[in-house]
């Protein structure tokens, strides 16, 4: 009996718990008759009176409607708390306004805009909100705007088949869940409700996770897993709880502590305001109609705005200022570069002089000099790290090294970075300091300054020979005296330059002894036979021979690392294929695979990589179905490959052409990101090898037509000049593979359109159907798919004067550059 009454008592505690703690759903379902709105009922924004161009719920503090949005009029859901109202939702976010001439009427089929032109736009079902089963088997007999700021449509039953809290832009409100899959894109800014930088989404997997824009990095996540749903209630709590039992696991904020009062005075919303910050608002109708303490932000998800990644853009870092007792967000450009858009600094920043590069023989400390900057980091992955117990020598090794155009000195390590440097911001609790590489001025070594003029030539007067000599006399000295002042100033400075440079040669000599990646170690056959156990374990085959796994070992430590054995190479000689080894062995990128040596015995000639533990780029998209082939890694995985091109084409030393760029020479490491692999092996291979390496999976030979739809452009067939352009080909169909996770040519297929992925992507574009080629895959953005594929398709034109530039592919993904509609290319036949 005891037992019993035990069980009773924790059923009823329970229940109370979680009658206080989740939103009562049934309360914002709840409806009063004579607030309902009938069919054929209308509203306009003509003369914008609140009456004619809004419905009001019964308590009059939510308004649907019209409200004013830059040259226009949006429709959507706002807080009526003056002075200043809340839009909490919007319709068709990022359609343009419409005029005032425009009408929205509630009919059968749901709510329908009628723009001034007679456009009707949907509402309640449009392109922008997932169409429910409801809406299309139901008609629409009311409507109402509930006091819990939620926009129902009813079907005759009084059953809800249409809700705006299913849809929620960029707010919250008290009753409300954000389920999962679901999530809030914040706004463009203040005035503008139309889709901003920021995005919130709380994952199937259960975490709560904020994304800054174009990266798979969040800078928020809440690490709870499991079938979460976050809930706001009526009394302010914002909660993490399970979807299956009700019962909270993470309380984020209890707004109840801020204002004890009831909900008959008090409305709570959570928003991802335009900073990309997640605060919950208290307002306070008390207070309705006073600038003190009608709306107040009572939590938020980060205290510092500068740790909101993507806040400024690249090249570019954070700081907070306090401006009369607020604190405001400064985009600030590193040392050397200037504002992309001065009236939006939040845009980045460029160099504002022209990078040189690692071309020339001029010593770099006469080019060069590094800005030190305190308090500050950035979130870029370094190149290399290295310790070093003097800040200042950690500056003064990037001015050593072409690659390095930042570096951190962090608990004395010395991290250096390439370009773009992202994420950055200062504050004083960052104990780092950051140098940053900047040009010197082109004059400072020309003549003094003040270097004074020459006098003019004496006039010669027969009555004055002795003025005349004097004036000679005291010019010629005066010319002397300067010759030999400018003369032991050069020797001065010369002889300063001969020590700094021998100076730089000792640092240079020691840092490239710290670093074994700077040079390539020669090995000979038996070591390699050895360290492959005989070459046992083939790990890979390509177009330029077999791959091993082996061991090699590194002082008391052993390192795995692929071993290639060269097939079907142009017979060289050593010395030759030593310089080609050189070239390759000068890359450094984090998109590429690195070198570390290589073997030439004879006929025999071996290269040794770092190991790649995830496999291929192929076995990832084509055959694996892991978390590892989502969306957003899919679009990571497509940047990875297009900074490796950049690299090779514009920014290492020797620009190279790949001629074989294709998902099975594309590696992933330990961390699933892609690196390069096979360039600069295609001089060592004949141009016939070449083009039959293209057909299929393994590179064996291939017919004409393999050619074309293969990975190789058409200039290749054609004999014509060879050049970038023809690495962009590649690159366009890797992309449009990696993006359908499907192989270019695929014979078990649906409908023979489908055969060609190329050809297929371009009739889907130009249908308007790009849905299709990402039917299997979830959380899709069809925005970012359909930049994609247009790049994808500028890319694979058969001219390669229409293919963009790598450094314009990556702008064009990124968003930041615009992509005009693409020609349909000449696409192959497969008769």
């Amino acid at each position: 009996m005891a037992s019993s009454s035990s069980v009773l008592v924790i059923f009823l505690l329970s229940t109370v718990l979680i009658i206080s703690i989740m939103p009562n759903v049934n309360a914002q379902r709840n409806h009063s008759k004579s607030n309902l709105i009938s069919p054929g009922s209308s509203l306009s924004p003509h003369g914008y009176n609140l009456s004619i161009s809004s419905w009001l719920s019964s308590s009059g503090r939510f308004a649907f409607g019209f409200y004013p949005q830059g040259n226009g009029f949006a429709v959507g859901i706002r807080l009526l708390n003056p002075p200043n109202n809340t839009v909490v939702w919007t319709a068709n976010r990022d359609d343009p306004p419409v005029s005032s001439n425009s009408t929205l009427k509630l009919t059968g089929d749901g709510l329908l805009l009628r723009s001034e032109g007679g456009q009707e736009i949907p509402i309640t079902n449009g392109s922008n909100l997932l169409e429910t089963s409801a809406i299309s088997n139901a008609s629409t007999a009311a409507a109402a705007m509930l006091d819990s700021g939620n926009f129902v449509l009813y079907d005759e039953t009084f059953f809800v088949i249409w809700e705006s809290f299913d849809f929620p832009t960029d707010t919250i409100l008290g009753g409300q869940d954000l389920l999962a899959s679901m999530g809030l894109i914040s706004s463009a800014s203040v005035a503008d409700h139309s889709s901003g930088r920021f995005s919130l989404e709380m994952q199937d997997d259960g975490n709560l996770v904020a994304y800054p824009p174009n990266s798979s990095s969040p800078y928020l996540a809440t690490m709870t897993f499991g079938s979460y749903q976050l809930s706001l209630n009526l009394s302010g709590f914002l909660v993490l709880s399970s979807q299956s039992s009700g019962l909270t696991t993470q309380v984020l904020a209890n707004g109840s502590y801020h204002h004890p009062q009831d909900n008959k005075t008090t409305i709570y919303r959570a928003t991802l305001d335009v900073d990309g910050i997640f605060r919950l608002y208290l307002h306070n109708f008390l207070m309705s109609g006073s600038p003190e303490g009608a709306v107040k932000a009572i939590w938020s998800a980060l205290q510092d705005p500068c740790d909101v990644k993507g806040i400024c853009g690249f090249n570019s870092y954070c700081e907070v200022v306090m401006q009369k007792k607020a604190a405001e967000v400064h985009c600030k450009c590193y040392p050397g570069f200037v504002y992309n858009n001065a009236s939006q600094m939040s845009l980045g920043c460029y160099h504002n002089f022209t990078v040189g590069g690692c071309t020339g023989n001029e010593e770099p400390r006469l080019r060069y000099k590094v800005a030190a900057l305190d308090n500050t980091s950035w979130s870029n992955h370094p190149y290399s790290v290295t310790p070093i117990q003097n800040k200042e020598d950690c500056g003064d090794s990037c001015l050593g090294d072409c690659n390095c155009w930042a570096v951190l000195y962090t608990d004395a390590d010395c991290r250096k970075y390439k370009l773009p440097l992202l994420y950055g911001k200062t504050t004083s609790s960052i104990s780092s300091k950051g140098f940053i590489k900047v040009l010197l001025p082109r004059n400072m070594d020309s003549m003094p300054n003040n270097f004074p003029y020459l006098p003019k030539s004496p006039t010669v007067t027969e009555s004055k020979n002795k003025s005349l000599i004097l004036i000679l006399a005291i010019s010629l000295g005066s010319i002397a005296f300067l010759c030999s002042v400018f003369a032991i100033s050069s020797f001065a400075i010369y002889m300063h330059r001969v020590h700094r440079y021998k100076k730089l040669l000792k640092h240079s000599s020691l840092a490239l002894a710290d670093q074994e990646y700077f040079t390539l170690q020669s090995f000979s056959y038996s070591e390699l036979e050895r360290a492959t156990d005989g070459f046992k374990e083939e790990i890979g085959r390509g177009t330029f021979g077999a791959v091993y796994k082996g061991t090699l070992s590194v002082g008391s430590s052993n390192k795995t690392v692929a071993v290639k054995r060269l097939e079907k190479v142009v017979d060289e000689g050593v010395r030759e294929f030593i310089a080609e080894m050189t070239t390759i062995g000068r890359t450094h990128h984090r998109n590429l695979i690195q070198l570390l040596g290589f073997c030439t015995e004879g006929s025999r000639k071996l290269l040794v990589y770092e190991y790649m533990s995830n496999g291929s780029l192929a076995d990832l998209i084509f055959k694996a179905k892991s978390v590892h082939t989502s969306w957003k890694e899919r679009v990571r995985l497509v940047f990875d490959v297009a900074k490796g091109v950049l690299y090779l084409h514009d920014e290492c030393s020797v620009h190279i052409i790949h001629s074989n760029l294709k998902p099975q020479n594309v590696l992933l490491d330990h961390t699933w990101t892609a690196n390069i692999s096979d360039f600069g092996l295609a001089r060592l291979v004949p141009n016939e090898t070449k083009i039959n390496s293209t057909g299929g999976e393994g590179g064996g030979a291939g017919t004409v037509e393999q050619l074309r739809r293969g990975y190789l452009a058409p200039e290749w067939q054609k004999n014509a000049l060879i050049s970038v352009k023809a690495d962009i080909y590649s690159f366009g169909i890797v992309l449009l593979e990696i993006l359908c996770c499907r192989r270019n040519i695929e014979v078990n297929v649906s409908t023979t359109d489908e055969i060609i992925l190329s050809s297929w992507v371009s009739k889907c574009f130009a249908a308007g159907e790009l849905d299709k080629l990402v039917e299997d895959d979830e959380n899709v953005d069809l925005k970012t798919l359909e930049r994609m594929v247009k790049v994808g398709l500028w890319c694979v034109q058969d001219d390669p004067a229409l293919r963009p530039f790598m450094k314009n592919i990556i702008l064009m993904l990124e968003g930041t550059m615009d992509i005009p509609v693409p020609p349909c290319p000449e696409l192959p036949s497969l008769v």
